[in-house]
C-alpha cells in the first residue's frame, strides 16, 4: 500500500467524526485521540517487532509477550478496580492460557519456533483472553449486585463461598463465551475473519487462508474456554470478604 493510500484512509475517520457531529455524539475528540494513538503506536510496535524478527533472541520474545500479558491485565482488571487482588488473578490467567496454548503450537509442531509465527499469536490469543477476562469480570460484578439476596440466603444457610456463588459464577462464564460462540456459529457466513482476508490481499490461496484461519480460530476458542473458567475459579474469592461475607460493590 502506498503512502497516498494509507493517508486516503483517513476519509473513513472523517466520515465517522462527521457524523457524530452531526448526531452531537460528542464523540469527535475520542475519535481523533484514539486514530492518533493507534497510528502512533502501531508504527512503534512495527518497528519493535522488525527487530525483534531480525534479531531472533528467545529473551526480546519473552519480553515481549510479557508486556503484552501485563498491559491486557491491567486493562481487564480496570472493569472491576475496588476489587483487590483482580489484577494479578487475570495475569495468572492470561500467562497460564499462553503457556498452554503455545506448548502445544510448538509441541505438535504446527508453528516453528520463530519469532515472526510466536509473536502474532501470541498477540492474538492474549488479546482474545483480555477481552474474555474482562466480559467475566464484569458480569461477575452485574450478577453478584443483582443476586446479591439470593448469595446472603444460601451464606446464611451454610453454604462456603464457591456454594454460594456458584450460579452466578456459571452464568458469566457462559456470557463471556458468547461472542466467542457466535462467531464461531457464523464465521465464513456473515464476516470473512482479519487473518484470512489479510492473507487473500497479500495474495494467498483463499484455502491456504482458510487453513490458517482455522487454526486461529480454534486457538481462540480454546483460549476462550481456558482463560474464563480458569479466571472464576480462582476470583469468585475476592467478592468476599475474610469472615465469609459478600463485599459491597460501588
Amino acid at each position: 500500500m502506498s503512502a497516498l493510500a494509507l493517508l486516503s484512509t483517513l476519509a473513513f475517520i472523517g466520515i465517522a467524526i462527521l457524523l457524530s457531529k452531526w448526531q452531537k455524539l460528542g464523540l469527535e475528540r475520542d475519535l481523533f485521540i484514539g486514530t492518533v494513538r493507534s497510528t502512533l503506536q502501531l508504527l512503534f510496535v512495527g518497528y519493535v517487532l522488525q527487530y525483534v524478527f531480525n534479531t531472533n533472541h528467545p529473551a526480546l520474545i519473552l519480553t515481549m509477550v510479557v508486556l503484552m500479558v501485563g498491559i491486557a491485565s491491567v486493562n481487564a482488571a480496570g472493569r472491576a478496580k475496588s476489587l483487590r487482588g483482580v489484577f494479578w488473578r487475570i495475569a495468572v490467567t492470561l500467562l497460564f492460557t499462553e503457556t498452554i496454548t503455545m506448548a502445544l503450537l510448538l509441541g505438535l509442531h504446527i508453528i516453528p519456533p520463530e519469532p515472526q509465527y510466536i509473536i502474532p499469536v501470541s498477540g492474538i490469543t492474549i488479546g482474545s483472553s483480555m477481552v474474555v477476562c474482562g466480559l467475566l469480570i464484569n458480569q461477575m460484578k452485574r450478577e453478584t449486585i443483582a443476586s446479591r439476596g439470593e448469595i446472603e440466603a444460601l451464606l446464611a444457610l451454610g453454604a462456603n463461598a464457591r456454594q454460594a456463588i456458584q450460579e452466578v459464577l456459571k452464568r458469566s462464564v457462559t456470557f463471556s463465551m458468547i461472542p466467542t460462540v457466535d462467531t464461531m456459529k457464523t464465521i465464513g457466513l456473515v464476516q470473512l475473519p482479519g487473518m484470512m482476508t489479510g492473507m487473500i490481499i497479500a495474495g494467498s490461496s483463499p484455502v491456504e487462508a482458510v487453513k490458517y484461519q482455522l487454526l486461529i480460530m480454534f486457538i481462540l476458542t480454546s483460549s476462550s474456554a481456558i482463560s474464563s473458567i480458569m479466571l472464576g475459579m480462582i476470583s469468585y474469592g475476592i467478592w468476599f470478604t475474610d469472615d465469609l461475607r459478600l463485599r459491597n460493590i460501588p
